[in-house]
């Protein structure tokens, strides 16, 4: 298991030289399904949602990517309408952090709580999706991104099912958390 999770977080570090890819070539679907793909900080954040989803459990193991892609959506509208919002990019980056420390504290607060956290956070990210659209269709590009997100969620909620199995499944789904509040913590100071 902890090859497992070692070659997890090094495929994790391993992003692309280039950031996205480029919709007149490749479509904007395309391009919206490895927006979120491209870049540690939006793994880390969309995985860790996931894992604190199956921390909280019940509800919460749907609840919480739900109102993450809503939230997200919400603010790449108000990205591509042009309405601007302060600290985006430090905000995603504390997401980082923040989500991180919610795993690996197994932080239990009531699902609607914990919703509303993750739901403040994906402003942040669906602006800074919006505001990297360049050539792209809006709606399919949007699209893509959305299913992409959703796709990560599901990722961070199977890996701590799957955690949740092995003999020292909590102290794996906090060790994941800690690392990536400690991603987080590495993005913010420059890493």
């Amino acid at each position: 298991m902890k090859r497992i999770i070692a070659a997890t977080m090094l495929s994790l570090g391993a992003t692309p030289v280039l950031a996205h890819l480029d919709p007149g070539q490749h479509g904007s679907l395309a391009a919206g399904l490895s927006h979120p793909v491209f870049g540690l900080d939006h793994i880390l954040a969309m995985i860790a949602v996931g894992l604190w989803a199956a921390v909280l459990g019940g509800r919460a193991v749907w609840t919480l990517p739900v109102a993450f892609v809503g939230a997200m959506m919400a603010g790449f509208v108000l990205a591509v309408s042009g309405y601007a919002l302060p600290l985006v990019e430090p905000m995603i980056l504390v997401s980082v952090l923040a989500l991180g420390l919610a795993v690996a504290l197994s932080l239990r607060l009531p699902v609607s709580a914990a919703a509303g956290i993750v739901g403040v956070f994906a402003l942040f990210h669906g602006h800074a999706h919006g505001g990297e659209l360049g050539a792209a269709t809006a709606l399919t590009f949007g699209a893509g991104f959305a299913i992409s997100t959703a796709f990560l969620h599901g990722v961070g909620v199977v890996i701590a099912l799957a955690a949740g199995r092995a003999l020292s499944g909590s102290k794996i789904i906090k060790g994941l958390g800690w690392a990536t509040a400690l991603g987080g913590a590495w993005v913010i100071v420059g890493g």
